[in-house]
């Protein structure tokens, strides 16, 4: 089978691994998409007030895409690296378990880039955690660092680099369509905060 198809394969399947869902479900807290954003990451996962699992479902995200990079960079190169790491973003928001309704794929891209391109998943981690800090909106966050990340990768790396950069971007302000709505009307829930509909 060809290198960059099997990257697809594998970093597709391994994204689509719903660690949010499955802790919490394990967890006892029921179905982790019935309640707050109906989301499966890291961030939905805080509103069940368990903390412990919501940095767990962060780093399992994270390491799920930065696994599937990491195996395919050493196995085929870096080609297959980046591609096996964008598919693990795809598999995280579209995942075939779930009816193609998964996450907003922020862990998962952070976690391919610090492997694809270590300085821009620097960046963009730094980025995340300023605005965070600042603003207290975790969906702004994101936005802000994926906004940023393309030109960081073409100041710091290479045009491959960049243009993943920028497809994890575009993907991710796809992701974010209801939220950066709610940011314009100032509806958006800060960290920490309860529920909020769909």
């Amino acid at each position: 089978m060809d290198p960059l198809a099997l990257a697809v394969l594998f970093g597709y399947l391994a994204g689509s691994v719903p660690f949010g869902l499955v802790l919490t479900k394990m967890a006892g807290l029921g179905d982790i998409r019935q309640i707050g954003s109906g989301n499966i990451g890291a961030t939905n996962v805080l509103r069940t007030g368990n903390k412990g699992l919501a940095v767990l479902t962060l780093l399992l995200d994270s390491c799920k895409g930065a696994a599937a990079a990491l195996i395919f960079g050493i196995w085929a190169g870096e080609a297959a690296a980046m591609t096996a790491g964008f598919a693990a973003v795809l598999g995280h928001n579209f995942p075939i378990w779930l009816r193609f309704k998964g996450g907003k794929g922020v862990a998962t891209s952070f976690g391919v880039l610090l492997v694809a391109a270590w300085p821009v998943g620097v960046a963009a981690c730094l980025t995340w955690l300023a605005t965070a800090a600042i603003f207290r909106i975790s969906s702004l966050a994101a936005l802000v660092a994926f906004g940023f990340s393309p030109f960081v990768a073409l100041a710091m790396t290479g045009k491959e680099e960049a243009l993943l950069a920028l497809g994890l971007a575009l993907l991710g302000f796809v992701r974010h369509r209801a939220n950066i709505v709610r940011l314009f009307k100032g509806q958006e829930p800060k960290i920490g905060a309860g529920k909020i509909n769909k």
